[in-house]
């Protein structure tokens, strides 16, 4: 499998494509908000050849969701996401206005929810769905045994770990999903966050001041 990452939106936004031989590929967090970002995206699964099948959410913050409706309505691809995360979903639109985001054009609802310990697969890959609330109520990552990453969405970052002072957030739970659902991974995992560089579970778990 292969990983292509996207810097988007003011928020610098990490939103990922993954595909594999098959050339199916699914975007997960796709925050493309300018046409020159929504044309980057359209321009690489062009050229790769690849044929998006779904629109996956780690959760639903408005930097992560700025190109769902692009993406939805460009590859006809249906959104999956945590049901958790709903409330986020539905008011987007009163917190795109908050930060001043007017070409915000909303977001298709999901006909189809993901679940701890569902198992998406698309072409010749599996991801395993691991439920990592704390951060937003619903956060979910995306974890590739066989190629040996997560999409981690905004619950750990390099050195850093994800806010817990908007709504809907809270610490200790945050805490309590990174050290039961994230620490017991194998220690190469690379982790692929939803902001900033990527970085290796080992080094998280030695370094980060946050989780000491």
């Amino acid at each position: 499998m292969k990983i292509k990452r996207f810097i988007f939106n003011p928020f610098q936004e990490n939103t990922f494509v993954l595909y594999d031989k098959s050339r199916e590929c699914v975007i997960i967090d796709s925050g493309c908000y300018e046409k020159a970002e929504e044309k980057e995206l359209e321009d690489f699964i062009t050229e790769n050849k690849l044929k998006p099948v779904a629109l996956l959410n780690t959760h639903c913050h408005i930097d992560h969701i700025l190109g769902n409706q692009f993406v939805a309505e460009k590859w006809g691809v249906e959104l999956q996401m945590h049901k958790d995360d709903l409330p986020l979903l539905e008011n987007a639109g009163q917190i795109s206005k908050m930060y001043g985001l007017e070409n915000y054009s909303g977001s298709p609802y999901p006909k189809h929810f993901l679940k701890d310990g569902d198992t998406f697969s698309f072409g010749e890959s599996k991801l395993d769905v691991i439920f990592t609330p704390g951060h937003a109520p619903g956060h979910i990552c995306f974890y590739s045994e066989q190629h040996n990453f997560i999409i981690s969405g905004d619950v750990i970052f390099q050195m850093s770990i994800g806010r817990t002072d908007l709504p809907f957030g809270d610490y200790d739970t945050l805490i309590n999903s990174i050290t039961k659902k994230i620490f017991p991974l194998p220690g190469q995992t690379q982790i692929h966050c939803g902001h900033g560089p990527s970085t290796v579970l080992n080094y998280e778990r030695e370094h980060n001041p946050f989780l000491q």
